[in-house]
């Protein structure tokens, strides 16, 4: 009897990577020079963010993302720390906020102005200073709003709440102190109420993320951490780190048990930091080595064998440090699933690599981009500290599509034959008909009209955002391809807009029928 390989039915089996042009690169960035394992770069739709050589300080340089090509040499910093900055972390709710953490043992917040800086950038919006050594460590919590938390060379990892008016904050809400060595890597789950730490003692440990206390500790002896990652919702743990004869390794834990890990794999022989980057959405895993030019991705699932190679992107360019694109920065219409911002210090260049499935359809593919977090946020910072834990609000990546879960709709009243009173979805409806053909309504008077309607129609504005930048004001194409780009989206959004005038109609046939059998009910009585 003959063997054969099993065979994986996969749609991600030929994802590849595709580096950007030139002239789509950011060329003459002066990238830091330090030794700090970090990313050094942070994306958003709007941003692009990278730590900088600076005398006297530490800098960071924030470039508008469509401002490709070389830099100007002058090209005004953000700068106000007193040492090197080690971590930028952008706000993953306020596109124009980010918050830097540096040797000066202080994390500053920034709220970057909506026009492009003439001059160096100097006045911070909130300084944390609550560390008493260098601050190697940012992140945002996933859901709730104004919530950091922070890491440093104290040992220690400080939970922030932003939602203060004092310009200067001494002392955080909650300070974890149960790591007896340096903090490497922090890493959230999808509702932000654990979180993941790796220590210079190359243990895992997993903990309340509200309360501080030691859930889990890895005291596996054949795998040294160093990056950790939450892989969504799959309730497991991913690291990267070393074995015991030095080489490169992978590993995923069941975040219940850490006793040793599900399944290890060595890489190779090199001595660069791994940093692990996942997708929650398509599953896939990306690993991508400091002083590397290649990028490996793998899909992960539930079940063995958990972690299935796919392949790797190549490159002679190593890269510093990495940054990513949220998932709502993308561009749906080339079916860009990532996109990672390399560091090449070798040439001061910032590319950008695109991992692309093969498509021949030029339509939006549902089955790539399934709802997905987006840039609200689900708690404010009370709610979270009181107790609650929510998953994050969801958005499609469909061009000019709205919420999926908002929080402040009012659920919708089915239609009925009785007479109750007009639900605010239906007025609100009328009042967007009325709108689109620029009449007021007859039979809805402004002063009858709900509260949050205008705050509706600011959610409905906020649609014209198309993957993170507005439709209106987006730069002219450069090239062919982005004429040819621009051309499908367009065609996207008329079908789109096609759509949203057939619901229209359905939705004042509809109304019409309910204004017909409350007349009739009314004669009846």
């Amino acid at each position: 009897m003959s063997w054969h390989p099993q065979y994986r039915s996969s749609k991600f089996r030929h994802v590849f990577g595709k580096p950007a042009s030139k002239e789509n690169c950011y060329d003459a960035v002066p990238i830091t020079h330090s030794v700090h394992d970090n990313h050094f770069c942070a994306v958003n739709p709007h941003f692009i963010a990278v730590v900088t050589e600076c005398a006297g300080g530490g800098a960071f340089l924030v470039i508008p993302l469509h401002q490709t090509g070389k830099l100007d040499p002058h090209y005004p910093k953000v700068c106000g720390h007193r040492g090197n900055v080690l971590d930028i972390k952008w706000n993953p709710f306020d596109d124009f906020e980010i918050a830097s953490a540096s040797e000066d043992a202080t994390i500053k917040i920034w709220a970057i102005p909506k026009q492009l800086l003439s001059r160096n950038f100097t006045a911070y919006r909130k300084e944390l200073a609550g560390h008493s050594r260098r601050v190697g460590l940012v992140e945002w919590h996933p859901t709730a709003a104004n919530i950091l938390f922070s890491a440093g060379y104290d040992y220690k990892v400080m939970v922030w709440n932003l939602d203060t008016k004092e310009s200067v904050i001494a002392s955080p809400v909650k300070t974890i102190d149960c790591h007896q060595d340096v903090i490497l890597s922090m890493s959230f789950n999808t509702n932000g109420s654990l979180l993941a730490t790796t220590c210079k003692d190359r243990k895992i440990r997993v903990l309340d993320a509200r309360a501080g206390t030691v859930l889990q500790e890895a005291s596996y002896k054949g795998h040294r951490a160093n990056k950790v990652l939450f892989l969504g919702n799959l309730k497991k743990l991913l690291s990267t780190g070393t074995s015991r004869w030095n080489n490169r390794q992978i590993a995923l834990w069941d975040q219940d048990n850490l006793s040793a890990p599900l399944t290890e794999e060595d890489l190779d022989g090199s001595s660069g930091v791994l940093f692990p980057f996942y997708d929650a959405d398509t599953s896939m895993l990306y690993v991508v080595g400091k002083g590397d030019g290649n990028i490996r991705y793998y899909e992960v699932s539930a079940d063995k064998p958990h972690l299935s190679y796919l392949t790797e992107y190549r490159s002679y360019h190593p890269q510093k440090g990495i940054g990513f694109m949220p998932k709502r920065g993308l561009d749906v219409s080339t079916c860009e699933i990532f996109r990672f911002y390399k560091l090449i210090t070798t040439k001061s260049l910032i590319e950008p690599i695109s991992m692309i499935v093969p498509r021949r359809s030029e339509s939006y593919q549902e089955d790539i981009y399934p709802p997905t977090a987006g840039a609200q946020p689900s708690l404010t910072a009370t709610e979270w500290l009181s107790g609650m834990d929510k998953g994050p609000v969801l958005v499609s990546l469909r061009p000019g599509s709205e919420l999926l879960s908002p929080r402040s709709l009012p659920p919708e009243r089915p239609l009925s034959n009785s007479l109750p009173p007009a639900s605010p979805h239906l007025l609100d409806q009328t009042a967007v008909l009325a709108a689109a053909d620029d009449r007021r309504p007859f039979s809805l008077p402004e002063e009858k009209a709900p509260r949050w309607t205008a705050g509706h129609r600011l959610e409905e504005k906020k649609a014209w955002l198309t993957n993170g930048f507005d439709i209106f004001e987006c730069p002219p194409p450069k090239t062919e391809n982005e004429l040819l780009q621009m051309f499908y989206r367009q065609q996207e959004e008329i079908r789109r807009l096609r759509e949203l005038v057939t619901q229209r109609e359905v939705q004042a046939k509809q109304l019409e029928l309910e204004i017909k059998n409350l007349r009739m009910s009314s004669e009846w009585s």
